[in-house]
């Protein structure tokens, strides 16, 4: 089991860490990959880490503005989300994914995601 935390509302240009832990196993088994979905549009992937964190990869939106890190000692997987903005606006959710690196499809259900809003 996944669970998301760390969203709120925050204004355009700031700063949130969204948290992905993790119940039952361990995190630094698979690649885990955060998602989002805003009302109306479809899910989309935002940001990936391989099994050992040392591959990272971003959608082009995100580039440059977020970070994805895991710290497998805490089981957990980050993601730091800087320079916001109101297009940001959508709930996080993170999966594992099926491979070591992030070619995988999903394979955990998905949880019920934290809502990051930007707004002033």
């Amino acid at each position: 089991q996944l669970v998301e935390s760390g969203g709120g509302l925050v204004q355009p240009g700031g700063s949130l860490r969204l948290s992905c832990a993790a119940a039952g196993f361990t995190l630094g088994d698979f690649a885990i990959a955060w998602f989002r979905q805003a009302p109306g549009k479809e899910r989309e992937g935002v940001a990936c880490i391989t099994t050992r964190g040392e591959g990272t990869h971003y959608a082009d939106s995100v580039k440059g503005r977020f970070t994805i890190s895991k710290d497998n000692a805490k089981n957990t997987v980050y993601l730091q989300m800087n320079s916001l903005k109101p297009e940001d606006t959508a709930a996080y959710l993170c999966a594992v994914l099926s491979s070591t690196d992030c070619t995988g499809y999903v394979l955990s259900n998905w949880g019920q995601g934290t809502q990051v809003t930007v707004s002033a």
